[in-house]
């Protein structure tokens, strides 16, 4: 399937919506109002993929100057500050159909372009704990020269690595500033 990146605008917003609504559950699931935000301050981290001009996926990921996500990025959305210097992923999803084709591998690449071109030291992504086999694509692995920081929920617990090179290393959530089981 041949994709086409392109930033999200206002009138993707019904399609976003129902990619993120078949992703997450509601207590997950970010609000029509905060994705709205997002899209207008978030212009440059915004991507969506197409596959015949119909949007099959997206990433979101503010600039940031902290190193893990904290609860505030979830919830109040501020225009990206060139000199911030992560790229948090508050949201990665793909369409049901669309799933199990490499469509969230080439978003998180696309991403990750843009945070080389934009000089950022790293991308932080938090995802659920059936979700870890993803981050562990091999492909996306090699490709990634940015330092990946991952933090996965695990009950009370995060998993992050600092590196695809690292061993895991758990953190106690008071440690990333995240309230457990509040992610959207």
């Amino acid at each position: 399937m041949k994709l086409h990146f392109s930033k999200a605008q206002l009138n993707d917003l019904d399609t976003i919506m129902t990619i993120e609504t078949a992703g997450f559950t509601p207590q997950e699931a970010a609000t029509r109002t905060c994705m709205a935000s997002r899209i207008t301050n978030y212009p440059d981290t915004f991507i969506v993929a197409r596959a015949g001009g119909t949007i099959v996926g997206y990433v979101v990921g503010p600039a940031t100057d902290q190193p893990t996500i904290t609860d505030d990025l979830f919830s109040t959305s501020q225009p990206n500050r060139p000199d911030d210097p992560y790229i948090a992923v508050l949201s990665l999803a793909v369409s049901p159909r669309h799933r199990h084709q490499n469509v969230g591998s080439q978003l998180l690449e696309q991403l990750t372009q843009i945070a080389r071109t934009q000089n950022r030291q790293a991308i932080t992504l938090t995802c659920l704990q059936r979700l870890i086999p993803f981050t562990n694509i091999k492909a996306f692995k090699m490709k990634v020269v940015l330092p990946l920081l991952m933090l996965a929920k695990s009950g009370t617990t995060w998993l992050k690595r600092c590196s695809t090179d690292s061993l895991p290393q758990l953190i106690r959530d008071s440690d990333v500033g995240a309230t457990p089981g509040r992610f959207r």
